[in-house]
Parts: C-alpha cells; sequence; structure tokens
C-alpha cells in the first residue's frame, strides 16, 4: 500500500539511480523489466501488505555536533534516523561552537556532508547582535533562523525588545521560535528552588509552565502580525497556545505550528514513573494538554511533527527539575509513535503522512522531497503493520544508548529505509555506503 498526497493505494514505485521514475496505481507491471524487485505483501494468508511512505523530514534535532559528541554526533545520530524512517534532518544551533557565524554555519555543513546517512541541512541561529548577518545567508541552503524566547541548552536566549524587533523586522526568511518566557521562569525557578539548588521532577512543569509559554508565544505571534515575518512556532507544549494558531490550509498561513513526539507521548504523570528522562523545554505537561494536542492534529492547527531529538548521557539526566539535563532522544522511534496514534484511532495514516512528510517539504519549500513524485529524490520508508516489538535500551543507535520509550510495546516495524535511491536500513541493519544530500529549499 503507498501512502500519498491525501490517498492510499495498491501500486508500485519505480526507481532508476537517486530519484522516483514512475508511480503506479494498481498492480499492472512485468517483474522481469526491473533488476531489483521488492515485494511489498509480507502474508500471504491474508494478503497482508507492508505500507510505502515518503521518508521522514525531521525539521527539528540537536545532533550536538561538534563540541557535544560524548553524548552524539552526526554519523550515530543519522543511524538512529535511518533506523526510524526518517531520511532528512534539520539541525539546531545550539552546538560548540554555535552556527551564530557564518564560518561556523559552514563548518558544520561541511561535517553533515562527510558524515550523515540521511540528507540533512542546518538553521542559523539568532543572538542578541547577529541579525545583521542574516541577508548574507544562502536562501537555497539555510532553512531558517533558530531563535531562543526562553533559554535552553545552549544558552542562546535573546530577550532584548529590541534585538527581538530587528530579527522579526529584518529578514523574510522563516523563524523557529522556541517560546517560553524567561522572567515567568526565572520567578519559579526562584520560588521552588530548595537548599540544594534543585527541585522535584515534578515541578519541572510548573516552573516552566503553561504561563510562560502562553506569554511568550503571544509575544512572538505579535511582533510576526506587526512586521508581517514568517514565524513557526516550535514544540508547541500546551492546549492554551492553540488559540493563537489559525485552522487554515497551511499555504494559506504566515504563522505556523510544530508539535513534538515528546508533547504527544507523554504528560505529567509520566515524571513518577520516568523521572527526568522525560524531562525536556518546553516541558511535558498535563494530561488534558497532550490529549488537545493530539486530537489538533487532525486538523490544521498543527503544521508539522517533528521530535526536537536532544540525546545527553544517562549520568546528565540525574538530578531533579532544576540540575538534570533537559532534551531526550527521539528520533529512532518518531514514526512508530505516529503509527501507534494511527492504530488508537486520534489520526488517519494519511495525516501522518502530511505532517510528517509534506508539510515539512511545503513549509520550508524543500526541493525534490517529502512526496512520492515522478522526478522526485526516492526518500521512502516501507513500514510492516501488526508486528509486535518492545523497545530496549540496547536497540537505541544514538550514541546516548538510552530511550525514555524503553519497555513500550509497538505494533509497527520500519522495515526498510531508502535515502537517495540507496537502501540505507534493513531488517535491523544499517549501510554506512552513502551519504545524504545537502536540502535545497526554493
Amino acid at each position: 500500500m503507498i501512502v500519498n498526497e491525501g490517498k492510499l493505494f495498491k501500486g508500485a514505485v519505480i526507481i532508476e539511480g537517486e530519484r522516483i521514475v514512475a508511480v503506479i496505481d494498481g498492480q499492472v507491471y512485468n517483474e522481469d523489466d526491473f533488476d531489483t524487485v521488492i515485494n511489498g505483501q509480507w502474508s500471504m494468508v491474508d494478503g497482508q501488505s507492508l505500507y510505502l511512505l515518503p521518508g521522514v523530514i525531521d525539521s527539528h534535532v540537536h545532533f550536538r555536533d561538534p563540541g557535544l559528541t560524548h553524548k552524539a554526533d552526526i554519523n550515530s545520530e543519522s543511524r538512529a534516523a535511518v533506523a526510524g524512517g526518517v531520511t532528512s534532518v534539520m539541525d539546531m544551533p545550539n552546538t560548540n561552537p554555535q552556527t551564530t557565524t557564518l564560518e561556523d554555519w559552514e563548518a558544520k555543513m561541511d561535517n553533515f556532508a562527510q558524515h550523515s546517512l540521511v540528507n540533512y541541512s542546518c538553521y542559523f541561529g539568532a543572538t542578541n547582535t547577529n541579525y545583521d548577518l542574516f541577508d548574507k545567508l544562502d536562501k537555497s541552503r539555510v532553512p531558517g533562523i533558530k531563535l531562543f524566547m526562553g533559554s535552553s541548552t545552549g544558552n542562546m536566549l535573546v530577550d532584548r525588545k529590541e534585538s527581538l524587533r530587528h530579527i522579526f523586522g529584518g529578514t523574510d526568511m522563516l523563524i523557529m521560535a522556541h517560546c517560553e518566557d524567561q522572567h515567568t521562569i526565572s520567578e519559579n525557578t526562584a520560588k521552588y528552588r530548595g537548599a540544594d539548588g534543585d527541585a522535584p521532577i515534578e515541578l519541572h512543569p510548573i516552573i516552566r509552565s503553561e504561563e510562560a509559554c502562553w506569554l511568550s508565544s503571544k509575544l512572538a505571534v505579535e511582533l510576526a502580525q506587526e512586521t508581517n515575518a514568517r514565524l513557526h512556532i516550535a514544540h508547541i507544549s500546551t492546549a492554551r497556545e492553540l488559540a493563537l494558531l489559525s485552522d487554515k490550509p497551511l499555504e494559506q498561513k504566515r504563522i505556523t505550528s510544530e508539535v513534538c513526539i515528546s508533547h504527544l507521548m507523554f504528560n505529567d504523570t509520566d515524571y513518577q514513573r520516568l523521572g527526568a528522562r522525560v524531562k525536556c523545554n518546553p516541558a511535558v505537561k498535563s494530561l488534558a494538554d497532550q490529549q488537545a494536542l493530539q486530537h489538533a492534529l487532525q486538523g490544521n492547527l498543527l503544521d508539522t511533527v517533528a521530535t526536537d531529538h536532544a540525546p545527553h548521557l544517562l549520568s546528565e539526566k540525574e538530578g531533579g527539575a532544576l540540575k538534570a539535563m533537559s532534551g531526550m532522544p527521539s528520533i529512532q522511534f518518531s514514526l512508530n509513535c505516529m503509527l501507534e496514534l494511527v492504530d488508537k484511532g486520534i489520526i488517519t495514516m494519511e495525516t501522518l503522512v502530511q505532517k510528517m512528510c509534506h508539510n515539512p517539504a511545503l513549509l520550508y519549500h524543500i526541493q525534490g522531497r517529502g512526496f512520492i513524485r515522478p522526478g522526485y529524490q526516492a526518500d521512502l520508508v516501507l513500514v510492516r503493520p501488526c508486528n509486535p516489538w518492545t523497545v530496549s535500551d540496547e536497540m537505541v543507535q544514538s550514541k546516548c544508548g538510552w530511550s525514555p520509550l524503553a519497555g513500550h510495546q509497538f505494533n509497527w516495524q520500519i522495515e526498510r529505509t531508502f535515502v537517495n535511491g540507496n537502501q540505507v536500513y534493513f531488517d535491523g541493519n544499517i549501510s554506512n555506503n552513502h551519504k545524504g544530500q545537502s536540502l535545497i529549499f526554493n
């Protein structure tokens, strides 16, 4: 079964080299005409089919390279990506050095070219003073400007009102904003900090609160409306923020939004069970917030699904709400998580493909990816239904070596992943023989 552009149908996809040359609706073709044939039917008893999807485009990852490679690097995290059906990623600027200069951005792109198994690009990071560089960026290679309106890993906070106005008014590029109000967080931190300098992990969503998210997201929307900026709000985590968003089709919006796997899969009851393993910024919040985000997926309020994949060593996750590092590895199992929501009837398979594949390609104007179309790059993932298995830390490809989903049972298996026509993942085996390509933005 092929899932593409709002349809689910039996057919075939023909690949030559790195591109798709034909999509056949139906099963009328001669297998003798092809060098290699991959049969998509796996159960001869009931005719159960595998499902062929466009490769997932994850527009929000932290591969920690350069400078933080003790916990992750480009090769290890791209291995996790292909094992999860992800074929393209966009990396965040809060590495060491931060990608806030043209030279450091180019150096990171060169690093990806040498080591990434998936297609790639890197955001340019905004600071309080570097907005004069925006006009010098190559818009065909840079997906957008990453703006931290709340402090997070890497301390790239931009909190001067004058700087924010320069950033929003000074570029026609997409601005991806991390929205948390720092004043609110600082007040809550002072209120709940214990004598040991920490606070119980259960207080993380109280310290980095719904109010902090609302105030910052509201400010970002107001600035975008005042300046007609192209705003993409990262990792929406509360039901309240949904009121700031439009339910119009993607192509009619200047303000768009992303939801991440962490906020779709976890809620504040999981802190008791998993502790700081589910600590991330913005914080995982209430069950009501989780359910509101899940149900908003089927409409147009939430435009893309990403991971905010952010590995740390388990030793760095020790402590509570203030001392444990924020972030979790999630890219390897993100597609499985979304397929679970399909099984639960929360979203359709067509919506999954829209939010993880089509919309990222449309939103960022990515050339030749995100759809199963003739002439497009053969970035594809084959998934197998009705094949229960359980996550373990031992199967995690990320260098950090753990997952908050350990012990969780999934019903779908990632069977094969193709990047630019090359099979880079099959049945648990990963090929390092092919490198990904730089994403091009029209």
